[in-house]
């Protein structure tokens, strides 16, 4: 069986072809693939209005990541003002969804670990999409944990780590009534091999060690259901 590979947070993964070149999309486990996102301070932040920020209807991965570290830029100034209509727009599809988690999920700074309301709202109106790539991440993440320890690169598995923490949060948070039945689901398919998203967890080439580890964060997670 194939390595597992990425850093730590993921909405779905890309093309055969484009994860044997290195370009997947979403590429390996919420741990992220394309490369995390760090913040790089701008020596004069020069805020904008918020009414200058605009979502474009059709958003590709891509486009979704930069869109959302604009977002991320301007909740660091403090406004909310037209965020919850942002976010509504770039969870709207699985790929636009996909690059703000990768981008949300992954940024160095604080936004991430204490959600704002605005924030919150926007994910809320595509419980179907955010649902299932929340689940995905939580797992992701913590397989990634294992890949990145095994390879004594603690750096990664601490970003690894910190997708999960997010992933797990936004999960208790949102509580979309479909999410236990998602984790059960993929709980199921690392625990036996077959199921419902077996074909996901072939597509990244997990191991034993990285099932198990999904199986202790998905059983941890359903536990705490109340």
């Amino acid at each position: 069986m194939k390595k597992g590979v990425g850093c730590g947070v993921w909405g779905v993964g890309g093309r055969a072809e484009e994860r044997k070149s290195g370009r997947a999309e979403l590429g390996t486990p919420y741990t992220l693939h394309p490369t995390p996102t760090p913040h790089t301070p701008h020596p004069t932040p020069q805020p904008k209005a918020m009414n200058d920020f605009s979502v474009p209807e059709t958003i590709n991965f891509q486009e979704a990541i930069a869109l959302t570290q604009s977002l991320l830029e301007r909740l660091e100034q403090g406004s909310e003002e037209g965020i919850e209509a942002a976010v509504q727009k770039l969870t709207s599809s699985t790929p636009a969804a996909r690059g703000f988690f990768v981008a949300y999920l992954t940024d160095d700074r604080f936004l991430a670990d204490n959600p704002s309301e605005a924030v919150l709202r926007g994910l809320k109106s595509s419980p179907d999409i955010v649902a299932e790539l929340l689940v995905k991440n939580l797992a992701m993440s913590s397989a990634m944990v294992v890949a990145h320890r095994r390879n004594s690169d603690l750096a990664m598995a601490k970003q690894s780590e910190r997708v999960s923490d997010r992933s797990l949060n936004l999960l208790k948070i949102l509580q979309f009534p479909s999410v236990p039945e998602l984790a059960g689901q993929l709980l199921n398919s690392a625990r036996t091999g077959s199921g419902q998203y077996e074909s996901f967890l072939e597509l990244w080439g997990y191991d034993a060690s990285q099932r198990e580890a999904i199986c202790q964060s998905l059983e941890l997670f359903l536990e705490a259901l109340p």
